[in-house]
C-alpha cells in the first residue's frame, strides 16, 4: 500500500458541479468522481441568480463522500483545491457571510454599461491597463451595474469574492483573491498584478471590497475545526489552487512549444501560453486578453462562444418533447458529405438568446440562407454549428500568430469537447494544423496538480506535466484537405469579415 496521500479537487463549472478524490502516485494516476450536481441559475429578486447555499451543501457532501473513501483506502488526504468560472461574484460582510446570491454573467444587468463605463474611463486606458479584452460580462461592468441601481452596492458590503474564493472562505474562515480568477474580473493591473485602486476609484467603486491577491499555489490554512469534525478531514489543507477554471485546465496540459490550446465546452477559449501579457493597440483592436496563469504564466487568448451554441438548441428540442442524442447525433454528422450552412459564433444575439434557433435562423436569413431546425433535421443544425466553430477557431489562430508573430505549429484540444471526433477533425482540416485532444478532465488535473506542487509533489509545473504526459491518453488528428472545406472556408471569411 503506498503511503502517498490523496487530493480533493472541487470544479465548478457554470451550472454543474463535480467533487474528485485524485491520486498522484507513482504507481497510478487516476480520478474518482464521488460527486456531481447541478445548480442551474434562477431568477430571484430580478436578476437571474446562483443558488449558492445548494453549491456549498453539494460541495459539502462531496467532500465527506471523499473522507469515507480515503478512509476506507487506508489512506490520507494532503488538501483541497477548488476552481470555478470566471467574472462572477458575491459580496460578503465583515463576518464573512454573503450578503446576497451571486448574480449570472448572463444576467441582462450589464447591457449598456460598458459605454457608460467609457466615458468615465477610455476603452484604451482601461486595457492598457489590465491586458483584458471587453466582454459585458467581465466583473468590472456587473459590478458598476451593481453599483448604478437603486440600493447599489450594500454600505455593510466588505468583500468582494469570486465564486471559487467563496467557497475557500466557507472552507477555512480565510477571505483572499486568487490571482488567476481576479485578472477576470478587469480590475486587476496586468503590470503590477494587484488592484487598480485608482480605476475602481475613477469608477466610484469601493475599493474596500479587495481583497488580498494571493498566487496559485498558496496555502489558506486547513479546514475549519467544525467541517473537520463532520467529514473525517482531519489535518487536510486548503490549497488556493489555479482556482479559474481555464487556468486550471492549460495548467493540466502539456502543451509544446508554439502550439496553442483550446479549452474546449460551454465557452472555447483560444489561445497560447506566454511569459508575460501583449498589450497594445492591435491586441486590443482584435479584444484579446491576458488572463493571470500559475506560477507567472499568461494566457493569451480569445473567447469564443463554444458548444453553448449546439447544446442550446439540443435543450429547444428537448423541450419540444425530442431528445437528440449527443453520441448518435456526431455519427450522423460525420455522415453527411456536403457542404453545410455556416454562421458567426460570436455573434452577440447567441450570447443568451430566448431562442437559440431563433437567433441562429435570424443570422442565416441574413445572408439569404435557410435550414431546417427541427428535430428530424438536427445532424444538418449540429454541422453548421460544429464547422463554424472550427472555422472561427482557424480565423482566430490566424490572428494570434499576426499579432505575436509565432507560427502557430499544432493544436491542443482540452476539456469535454475534446471527446467531439467530428469537431477535432474539422478544427484539424479547418487550420491546417495537427491536434492533440485531451485530457478531457484537463480543468481537475491542473487543479490537483498546483495542490501537488505545493506540497511538494513535483519540483515544477513542467515536472508534473511530464508526469500527467506519461500516464494519460491523447488522440491526434491530422488535416484532410478538401475542394468542399475549401470553398466553406472562402464563403465563411467573407461572411466572418461583416462582423469585424
Amino acid at each position: 500500500m503506498t503511503d502517498d496521500p490523496l487530493y480533493i479537487a472541487v470544479d465548478l463549472g457554470a451550472g454543474s458541479g463535480r467533487v474528485f478524490l485524485a491520486d498522484l502516485s507513482a504507481e497510478r494516476f487516476s480520478f474518482e468522481e464521488l460527486r456531481r450536481f447541478s445548480y442551474p441559475p434562477r431568477y430571484v429578486d430580478g436578476h437571474l441568480r446562483w443558488d449558492f447555499p445548494k453549491i456549498v451543501d453539494e460541495i459539502r457532501n462531496g467532500l465527506s463522500a471523499c473522507g469515507n473513501r480515503a478512509k476506507n483506502l487506508g489512506r490520507r488526504i494532503c488538501s483541497i483545491g477548488v476552481d470555478s468560472w470566471g467574472v462572477d461574484y458575491g459580496l460578503t460582510d465583515s463576518t464573512g457571510t454573503l450578503i446576497a446570491n451571486p448574480v449570472c454573467y448572463r444576467d441582462e444587468r450589464t447591457q449598456g454599461v460598458m459605454e457608460r463605463v467609457f466615458t468615465k474611463v477610455s476603452r484604451e486606458e482601461i486595457f492598457q491597463r489590465t491586458g483584458i479584452q471587453f466582454l459585458q460580462i467581465n466583473t468590472l461592468f456587473q459590478l458598476y451595474a451593481q453599483s448604478e441601481r437603486e440600493g447599489g452596492i450594500p454600505d455593510r458590503a466588505s468583500r468582494m469574492l469570486m465564486i471559487a474564493d467563496l467557497v475557500n472562505l466557507f472552507l477555512t474562515g480565510t477571505a483572499v483573491s486568487e490571482y488567476t480568477n481576479a485578472t477576470t474580473t478587469q480590475m486587476l493591473n496586468a503590470t503590477n498584478r494587484n488592484w487598480d485602486h485608482e480605476l475602481m476609484e475613477r469608477l466610484g467603486l469601493p475599493t474596500r471590497l479587495c481583497c488580498e491577491v494571493v498566487p496559485a499555489g498558496s496555502d489558506l490554512g486547513l479546514v475549519t475545526r467544525s467541517l473537520r469534525r463532520e467529514l473525517s478531514l482531519e489535518d487536510v489543507r486548503v490549497t488556493a489552487t489555479a482556482t479559474h477554471d481555464t487556468a486550471s485546465a492549460v495548467a493540466g496540459t502539456a502543451i509544446e512549444d508554439d502550439w496553442a490550446f483550446i479549452s474546449s465546452g460551454t465557452w472555447s477559449l483560444v489561445g497560447i501560453e506566454g511569459e508575460s501579457p501583449l498589450i497594445n493597440s492591435q491586441t486590443a483592436g482584435f479584444n484579446f486578453t491576458n488572463e493571470g496563469g500559475a506560477f507567472g504564466s499568461f494566457r493569451f487568448l480569445k473567447n469564443v462562444m463554444g458548444l453553448w451554441i449546439l447544446e442550446s438548441c439540443r435543450n429547444e428540442w428537448a423541450q419540444n418533447g425530442s431528445t437528440v442524442d449527443y453520441e448518435s447525433l456526431l455519427n450522423e454528422v460525420a455522415s453527411i458529405k456536403t457542404s453545410a450552412a455556416i454562421i458567426f459564433p460570436d455573434d452577440p444575439r447567441l450570447f443568451n438568446p430566448r431562442s437559440m434557433i431563433k437567433a441562429i435562423s435570424t443570422q442565416l436569413s441574413e445572408d439569404e440562407c435557410t435550414v431546417d431546425f427541427s428535430c428530424q433535421n438536427a445532424a444538418t443544425v449540429a454541422k453548421t454549428v460544429l464547422d463554424s466553430l472550427a472555422l472561427r477557431y482557424a480565423s482566430v489562430i490566424r490572428t494570434i500568430e499576426s499579432l505575436t508573430g509565432r507560427k502557430i505549429r499544432g493544436i491542443h484540444i482540452v476539456g469535454g469537447g475534446s471527446r467531439n471526433d467530428y469537431l477535432n477533425q474539422a478544427t484539424a482540416t479547418a487550420t491546417g494544423l495537427p491536434v492533440k485532444a485531451g485530457p478531457v478532465e484537463a480543468t481537475v488535473t491542473g487543479n490537483v496538480l498546483v495542490q501537488a506542487i505545493a506540497a511538494g509533489r513535483f519540483e515544477s509545473l513542467a515536472g508534473a506535466r511530464n508526469y500527467v504526459g506519461e500516464h494519460s491518453q491523447i488522440k491526434e488528428y491530422q488535416p484532410i484537405p478538401s475542394h468542399g472545406w475549401e470553398e466553406t472556408a472562402k464563403r465563411y471569411q467573407e461572411m466572418e469579415s461583416r462582423y469585424q
